[in-house]
């Protein structure tokens, strides 16, 4: 039971989480500005969120019918009898109380305005497959992961230090994004025909299958480019291109995704874009570290 609650986590997804949180506290190193305590308290609280993320999508797509037996993915709680709405809802709200706390310190150390952020990141988060209007049912997941898991995530990792947000952390914050974006991109591509039967009309469904993979690597490819772009405008040194390490791997992501042909293919590469996510933001922070 302990390994479904793991799975149910879905921890191949929880470097979206982290990578921002990494960016955001190397920008406050180099800046001389860097907390251990906003990094510590700012990191459990982004996968305290993506993990209530992850519980409240299992039982918002098991109420509404996206999870049926012949999905691809990994197996879900609720929509195989593992665990019941209810358990899978209290299971939600213990994270989510766990990021309000490490909210409330964060605010202790950078002011109020991390709970606002906070309280938006968690209504963002609750009405992706819930509530009245659930976006992520109307093609529009992709702008909520790159605008929450990528600029506020990465921006806000750098404001808990010490109240600012310098231009370098809005700037990073879109190739963090790009990534994220890329993991829920390629999710819905191997969903892409239950999602359709069960009327969850994500933007793959919406664009259809070829302009989901054309969509997958143009976001790989951008995030070298925005690192790449940084350097050339010097608002970086050239040790930020420590990440283009990276770029064969992303290469081979590219082009298997673009040449799959059917849904299964693509399991395997939502863990690979994930590793990419991680591997790539991690040497964003180191190059922005060493390049102080």
């Amino acid at each position: 039971m302990k390994a479904l609650w793991v799975e149910a986590a879905r921890p191949r997804t929880l470097p979206a989480a982290v990578v921002p949180v990494a960016v955001g506290s190397a920008i406050a190193q180099a800046d001389g500005a860097f907390d251990w305590r906003a990094c510590a308290l700012a990191l459990i609280g982004a996968l305290a969120i993506q993990i209530a993320a992850n519980f409240a999508n299992d039982v918002s797509d098991a109420r509404r019918g996206a999870d049926q037996a012949d999905r691809v993915g990994p197996q879900r709680m609720v929509a195989s009898g593992v665990a019941t709405p209810r358990q899978m809802w209290t299971a939600t709200w213990v994270a989510i109380a766990i990021a309000a706390a490490c909210g409330i310190g964060l605010a202790l150390i950078a002011g109020p305005l991390v709970v606002v952020i906070g309280m938006a990141s968690v209504v963002a988060m609750l009405g992706y497959v819930g509530g009245p209007f659930p976006y992520g049912y109307r093609g529009l997941g992709e702008v909520f992961v790159f605008v929450f898991f990528g600029l506020v995530a990465t921006a806000g990792s750098r404001f808990v230090h010490d109240g600012s947000v310098p231009a370098l952390a809005w700037l990073l914050a879109v190739p963090v994004g790009f990534l994220a974006t890329a993991i829920l991109v390629i999710n819905n591509l191997r969903d892409r025909d239950t999602d359709a039967r069960a009327g969850k009309r994500t933007l793959v469904v919406m664009i259809g299958t070829e302009a989901g993979r054309r969509l997958f690597v143009l976001l790989v490819i951008g995030a070298f480019l925005v690192v790449a772009g940084a350097v050339t405008a010097r608002m970086a040194t050239g040790w930020l291109l420590l990440a283009w390490l990276t770029a064969p791997l992303g290469y081979r992501l590219a082009t298997r995704v673009a040449a799959a042909d059917n849904p299964a293919e693509l399991r395997p590469a939502l863990g690979q874009t994930a590793r990419l996510h991680l591997l790539f933001g991690l040497l964003v922070a180191l190059g922005t570290i060493i390049g102080s």
